[in-house]
């Protein structure tokens, strides 16, 4: 069987089990065993956030790299050296304060109740809202895993992906281009460190010069932010325009050559992907705002049902950094 036909028949298939997925999670699930869970888990996004906004992208970015590997089951959040947490994709990733502070308060209230994978998929949705962004319905019922493996992150998204690669990872947890393009979205609020996309202003692909990808006068701004030999870890925001609010302005960015990362300037050199960017981008938020803000709702309901745990599998863990 060819590579392509592989590729469709597992997104088939995960396509299938996200669907059953979606149908084990209850938005109600905790209605009668932790009423209190949204409030307790809103509360304390808040108290983070106010002290510090950026911690918004970083639980968005967190429940995204959990769904990623082994799906949506809080094995991101487990301590130890060989643990997921300590991969190298996994190394920038925060927030992890903000999800115990909430499991605290949450075990004071309903202890052995709430699991981990739930929290974060509230916190995420919390941080959006925060940010300006649309709220959602979250469906939950999420239970946490048993397994961390430093081993199985190579199934995140790379900052210099090509288009095809992305497709493919996506594809594999049952999520298309609208989906890649949607979700990728989230960088409205996002930032990375000069050393993920220094390579692009100075010497890429060997060449001496610069991706001829990157609005040259944007290439400038981005040299005089990151200079060649300067500090790699110096945070960059991935929105040129209005870093902190959840809106279209990413795409603005993307459709003219101010797109941070390889990754997601590619978005705007394929067909398939440029379409859902085009859709997207717009001269004020109006319609097209509405429009990517209702298309990011349903893509993070369908990520974050990405092979959960549900039922009797996994665990719902005392401690979400500590298998019980």
């Amino acid at each position: 069987m060819a590579m392509a036909s592989i590729v469709v028949v597992l997104s088939l298939m995960m396509v299938g089990l996200s669907v059953q997925a979606q149908g084990d999670l209850k938005p109600d699930f905790y209605s009668t065993s932790c009423p209190k869970v949204e409030s307790i888990v809103r509360s304390s996004v808040e108290t983070h956030f106010k002290s510090d906004p950026t911690i918004a992208p970083a639980l968005l970015r967190l429940h995204f790299h959990d769904c990623f590997v082994q799906g949506c089951d809080g094995s991101v959040l487990i301590t130890g050296s060989s643990a997921e947490r300590n991969a190298l994709p996994n190394l920038g990733l925060r927030g992890f304060e903000v999800i115990e502070d909430a499991k605290k308060q949450l075990e004071s209230q309903c202890p052995g109740v709430v699991s981990c994978a739930d929290i974060l998929a509230l916190a995420a949705r919390d941080s959006v809202d925060l940010s300006d962004g649309p709220t959602w319905t979250v469906p939950m019922g999420r239970r946490d895993g048993r397994v961390s493996s430093s081993s199985e992150a190579s199934n995140l998204p790379s900052p210099a992906d090509a288009i095809s690669v992305q497709r493919q990872k996506f594809a594999a947890k049952g999520l298309d281009d609208q989906d890649l393009v949607t979700l990728v979205g989230a960088h409205t609020i996002g930032q990375t460190d000069c050393l993920f996309f220094r390579y692009r202003l100075y010497n890429f692909t060997a060449t001496g010069n610069s991706d001829p990808t990157i609005n040259q006068a944007f290439t400038s701004t981005l040299q005089t932010l990151c200079p060649a030999n300067g500090d790699g870890t110096k945070r960059v925001a991935l929105d040129n325009g209005s870093p902190s609010k959840f809106d279209v302005n990413f795409f603005k960015n993307v459709r003219d050559g101010k797109g941070v990362l390889e990754s997601d300037q590619r978005l705007w050199g394929d067909n398939a992907t440029r379409a859902v960017v085009q859709k997207y981008a717009g001269t004020f938020r109006g319609l097209l705002g509405i429009r990517f803000d209702i298309e990011f709702r349903k893509a993070m309901v369908k990520m974050s049902s990405i092979e959960v745990k549900t039922g009797t599998q996994g665990e719902i863990r005392k401690i979400c950094s500590k298998f019980n």
